[in-house]
């Protein structure tokens, strides 16, 4: 075959040049083409054959009679042939030959020269590709899926479901949860926390319940606006009753796949009745708990459903003993009504917003690793903060310790505390306006703002009055009120629509009527929602004592279908709107007539305040008293006293 291919032709040597090639020691191993015999043979061979002929030269030379074999590869592409002529020193060398298509009379020629040839076919890959194809690559394939799937839980964002376990509940499990949470590390909450460790008694010593016939609670619904510390809660009970825990979000149960939903509810009781007792607490319910068919088209189909499951494990045919279910939401308007009913969630505790000794003590514990100067009061500081949340109050001490380190402080300071205060409140602080009609301007209408603040009896004192930027206002005035005020009369209602109006007051008469500006469109928009709600919601109008709407009229999705606009609202919509003009028209009288009782001492304000930029409350109410002669009354700083 190939191990000689030239054994009829080579029995000498050949000299190409100065070198001598002895062909009786050339042997060629199989080659499939040209280009693999020259790169596979010896280099003495490679060397005979490293000249070329043409076609039309090897035909002259086939004609002549100088061709002794003839080696066609590539299917006839291609050849080595062994020629021997004058011009070759009568010595037979081996020349490459490129064959042209369509020459399929070649054989014929070489048949009838009497040349010895051999054809030598393209190696078959064939069988190897179809072996891959058909099978290695699906093995590989297989193999990779089924790879994926045992590892997919360990991939970032898997929570460890994979493909095999979509029906199992994704909740966290911990038999001894460690949260570093205790009771003792939640403040301002005190009702709601004591409703807790009245469950954690329950759990660790029940013989002191049941001698009365008393049953552990099945379910605890945590409601309150976000921040005000429900999860804290969860993670403290967790920590002190000692027992098994669940940690799951309600959006974790609801997925695209029918039935998934259900089935993760019910793998979670099934662990959770295996581990009894236990606490299942489930983050934001409302993702599951909404009402059913509630909103435009009814609801969806597979959350339903899901709800349908964990109303039935809670309270159903089946009972799960041991199983204390805690929910947390600041959505409860718009539960299932079946949710909320005793025998599923057995306790409402509402987490609200802290009052000011709860703020205190909140910002007492968020301050136990943090270096305060002297002159830093929290109770002030509490003061200063009505409606701040937990989590509001605990950024803001964070904010102040960022300035600190900003300033290269070693402790907290009181300017770091306000400034921190300004930025939560108002936005950051930008820069102040040059000394320009402009900044004159904005200093007489936030001057306006304190005036009538400190003129109305009725209206909260005020904390300070600044000329920096801060979000979008070029200028701010804040005030402080003594308590909380939960319940807020008609003349406190009006004080506050007085001094919003108090800053477009004060430009209308020191500018005069062509030159108000829109920095008060803000204010225009909050004393017409306010007057509005005197008229619709609170019956402080001419109309009388009639809600004519409720805070979710227009709103969509609430629980209950679109809601329609109240019949009253719709027959009385003119009246409405005169009522709410004739409430803003006087307010802004009352506002014009306080301007011009104050006219000299708000001009010498607005001086110091375009020097100074900021001014604190204090220093405010010296420059009233230090401006004005009415000494004998309750504020002696102020020209009239205005009762509403």
């Amino acid at each position: 075959m190939w191990s000689t291919i030239f054994q009829k032709l080579i029995t000498g040597s050949i000299i190409i040049g100065s070198t001598a090639v002895d062909f009786n020691n050339v042997t060629i191993t199989n080659p499939t083409s040209v280009d693999n015999f020259l790169q596979n043979d010896s280099s003495a061979t490679k060397k005979a054959a490293s000249s070329t002929m043409t076609y039309g030269r090897f035909l002259d030379y086939l004609d002549m009679g100088w061709i002794k074999r003839v080696d066609l590869y590539d299917n006839s592409r291609s050849a080595i042939v062994e020629a021997s002529s004058p011009e070759l020193g009568n010595r037979p060398q081996l020349i490459k030959v490129e064959i042209p298509a369509g020459t399929s009379q070649l054989i014929l020629k070489l048949k009838e020269a009497n040349v010895d040839f051999d054809a030598h076919p393209v190696e078959d890959n064939s069988l190897t590709i179809s072996f891959l194809s058909n099978v290695i690559i699906p093995i590989l394939f297989i193999g990779g899926l089924i790879y994926l799937f045992q590892n997919s839980e360990n991939l970032p964002g898997n929570m460890g479901q994979t493909p095999m376990n979509l029906g199992k509940s994704p909740a966290r499990f911990q038999r001894k949860p460690d949260t570093g949470i205790l009771f003792k590390d939640i403040a301002g909450i005190d009702e709601a926390k004591s409703e807790f460790e009245e469950v954690v008694s329950f759990l660790k010593y029940p013989e002191k319940y049941t001698i009365v016939g008393a049953k552990i609670p099945k379910g605890i619904l945590l409601v309150g606006p976000p921040g005000t510390g429900k999860t804290l809660l969860a993670k403290a009970i967790a920590n002190e009753a000692d027992v098994p825990f669940f940690n799951v979000a309600g959006s974790e149960f609801v997925e695209m796949f029918i039935g998934i939903g259900a089935a993760r509810v019910r793998d979670l009781f099934k662990k959770a009745s295996d581990n009894a007792p236990c606490i299942v607490f489930i983050d934001e319910i409302d993702a599951v708990g909404r009402e059913r068919g509630a909103g435009v088209g009814g609801g969806n189909d597979e959350r339903e459903q899901t709800l349908n499951q964990l109303l039935t494990e809670m309270d159903g045919f089946k009972e799960n003993k041991g199983v204390i279910v805690v929910g947390a939401t600041n959505r409860v308007d718009i539960l299932d009504s079946a949710l909320l009913r005793p025998g599923r969630f057995d306790r409402q505790v509402t987490v609200g917003l802290p009052d000011r000794f709860g703020r205190a003590a909140i910002l007492k514990v968020h301050a136990r690793n943090k270096p305060l100067s002297d002159d830093v009061s929290l109770d002030q500081l509490a003061n200063r903060t009505p409606g701040f949340s937990g989590a509001d109050l605990a950024n803001l001490l964070n904010e102040a310790a960022i300035l600190a380190t900003r300033y290269k402080k070693p402790v907290i300071g009181r300017k770091e505390v306000n400034e921190a205060a300004d930025r939560i409140i108002s936005g950051i602080a930008g820069t102040p306006l040059e000394d320009t009609k402009n900044k004159r301007l904005i200093a007489y209408h936030e001057v306006g703002h304190a005036i009538m603040g400190s003129v109305l009896q009725s209206h909260d004192e005020v904390e300070k009055v600044t000329l920096v930027p801060r979000g979008s206002a070029k200028g701010l005035t804040w005030f402080t009120p003594e308590e909380d005020q939960n319940l807020i009369s008609r003349s406190e209602l009006l004080a506050r629509i007085i001094t919003t109006l108090g800053g477009r007051a004060a430009e209308q008469v020191i500018f005069g009527t062509p030159e108000v500006t829109t920095g008060a469109s803000s204010d225009l928009q909050q004393v017409t929602n306010l007057a509005r709600q005197m008229v619709t919601r609170f019956g402080m109008s001419n109309i009388g004592p009639i809600a004519l709407e409720d805070e979710n009229t227009g709103q969509v999705f609430l629980g209950g279908g679109i809601v329609q606009g109240s019949e009253f609202t719709s027959n009385n919509a003119d009246r409405i709107s005169e009522e709410v003009r004739k409430i803003i028209n006087y307010c802004e009288n009352k506002a014009i007539e306080i301007i011009l009782d104050n006219r000299i001492v708000i001009d010498l304000i607005v001086d110091e305040l375009m020097d100074a930029e900021t001014i604190d409350g204090a220093e405010f109410r010296q420059l009233l008293s230090l401006y004005t002669t009415l000494p004998n009354k309750k504020m002696p700083y102020a020209s009239k006293l205005i009762n509403l």
